[in-house]
């Protein structure tokens, strides 16, 4: 990817953090060096997989632009994740060293050392001088992110450098990203929203990114309030807790912050769908029209409502450039008419190369060249409108897609919990909640407060459940199977 760090614009500001602002000589230099320290000597790191815990910072960018430059496979870590999760993607992708920062190193040192991984922090391998580089085919693989699906472990999807380099200028024209386009970066970078969608299409097309290792919405505010940025990029339930925010306000502070995002030329939700009444709450107070789009860890953005035309609530547009979309019915056949839903297919360049290790998940994955979504959609006057998962084991709270069945296999762990169905509920803030229904040993209790302590630590806080029924025995059909439909209601 010659061009995934601009370099027509090399004094541009790429990456501000706190109170540095780094412009993109100074990145691509401090990228070299990280790319020249990994490869210590050898001509190329021929797909080696290296993994690394960095939150939002120059560190993470430069890092991550290292090991792609060296010829290495990037595997960014979740800084939120448990130890537990970890293992499994450094064990499933045969990660041969780990980078991380002095903070976040205590953490992982321990997993480390079990695994006999070389752990070691981003100094450590910024080299001075030069070195020859190797020559990347778009072809060659160069990032995997975990991804949860319908088993109970995650996936490591696979991307080449050219689907990275697609999924990109896809989203530079749909979007009409600029050089002089400023976007503050909050959002999870083990994830392609933040990954892709936010940070590199920036730095391909030169313009800045404001990272927020961790967000602040008083601070983030202040900021919108003096037209700092151009774009802002959110999940739904960012701009959920934006708009409470912004109702605690004096309507002199209120003003003032509606009208620095009404200044800016884009807003966009992704990751999870955004409730109408999140739309039409956050228009009324802003004026922006949120843009909302549809895409997956696997394919990159698919479908978007225009940059210049109708955003419709409760839709996520059309295809995107270079994007084909098929509907598939029940029976196998292709949707050829509006109004009739059908599983949504994707053929593209966007489109990842496959699952880690995993043929038979990636052949599984696609029929006659088509990527098979598990999603749900329809075509209604244009416009695709999501209608959910295939599979009621996907829960997409808070803008991540978990899976149900990994966290009750986490949740049968529990001494006192004889069977768990794990299911999403409808919650204004976090799109789905994770809602647990728990059937308990004899003479044991439980709560919802007493089950989020056991869980600390054992999974991340957004797969914890913020929502718990007790009940005798789980609802299953002739076969044995729970049937979930039957359980949201319990919370209702």
């Amino acid at each position: 990817m010659p061009h995934a760090l601009n370099r027509d614009l090399p004094d541009n500001i790429a990456l501000i953090e706190g109170d540095a602002r780094v412009t993109y000589a100074e990145l691509d230099r401090r990228v070299l060096r990280m790319a020249v320290g990994l490869l210590a000597g050898e001509a190329d790191l021929q797909e080696a997989r290296v993994a690394f815990l960095i939150p939002a910072s120059v560190d993470y960018v430069t890092v991550l632009h290292g090991i792609w430059r060296a010829g290495g496979i990037a595997i960014p870590l979740n800084v939120a994740a448990t130890e537990p999760e970890w293992e499994h993607c450094l064990i499933s992708a045969g990660v041969t060293r780990v980078i991380t920062t002095s903070a976040h190193r205590d953490s992982i040192q321990g997993l480390c050392d079990r695994l006999a991984i070389p752990l070691g922090q981003v100094g450590e391998f910024e080299a001075d001088g030069s070195a020859p580089l190797p020559d990347l085919a778009p072809e060659r693989r160069a990032m995997i992110v975990f991804t949860s699906g319908t088993t109970s472990k995650p996936k490591g999807a696979v991307t080449t450098h050219g689907n990275i380099a697609a999924q990109i200028t896809t989203l530079i024209d749909a979007w009409a990203w600029q050089s002089d386009d400023v976007i503050p970066l909050f959002l999870p970078l083990h994830h392609v929203h933040g990954i892709i969608n936010v940070l590199s299409c920036a730095l391909w097309a030169g313009a800045t990114v404001h990272v927020w290792p961790k967000l602040n919405l008083e601070a983030l505010c202040a900021h919108v309030a003096t037209d700092t940025y151009s774009l802002f990029m959110a999940v739904p339930t960012i701009y959920v807790k934006l708009i409470d925010y912004l109702q605690t306000l004096d309507d002199q502070q209120l003003d003032v912050i509606c009208e620095g995002f009404a200044n800016m030329r884009l807003n966009v939700s992704g990751s999870a769908a955004c409730p109408t009444e999140v739309f039409e709450e956050w228009r009324q107070l802003t004026g922006q029209a949120l843009l909302e789009r549809y895409g997956m860890t696997e394919i990159g953005m698919a479908l978007s409502n225009p940059y210049r035309g109708e955003r419709r609530p409760g839709y996520v547009g059309q295809p995107l450039p270079d994007v084909s979309v098929q509907l598939v019915d029940d029976a196998g056949d292709v949707v050829t008419e509006e109004h009739i839903p059908g599983e949504i297919r994707i053929q593209s360049p966007t489109v990842f190369l496959e699952y880690w290790d995993n043929p038979e998940a990636t052949a599984a994955s696609f029929e006659a060249g088509w990527f098979c979504t598990g999603d749900i959609g329809v075509v209604e006057d244009g416009y695709f409108r999501i209608m959910g998962r295939s599979s009621v084991d996907i829960i997409k709270s808070g803008g991540y897609k978990l899976s149900a069945l990994e966290i009750e296999n986490k949740l049968l762990a529990h001494p006192d919990i004889v069977e768990v169905a794990v299911v999403g509920v409808a919650d204004r803030t976090w799109g789905e909640a994770v809602a647990a229904v728990v059937s308990l040993a004899a003479g044991a209790e439980m709560t919802v407060d007493s089950l989020k302590a056991w869980c600390e630590g054992k999974l991340s806080g957004y797969k914890i459940p913020k929502k718990l029924v007790v009940t005798e025995s789980l609802p299953r059909n002739a076969m044995g199977k729970v049937t979930k439909p039957a359980l949201k209601p319990l919370f209702e």
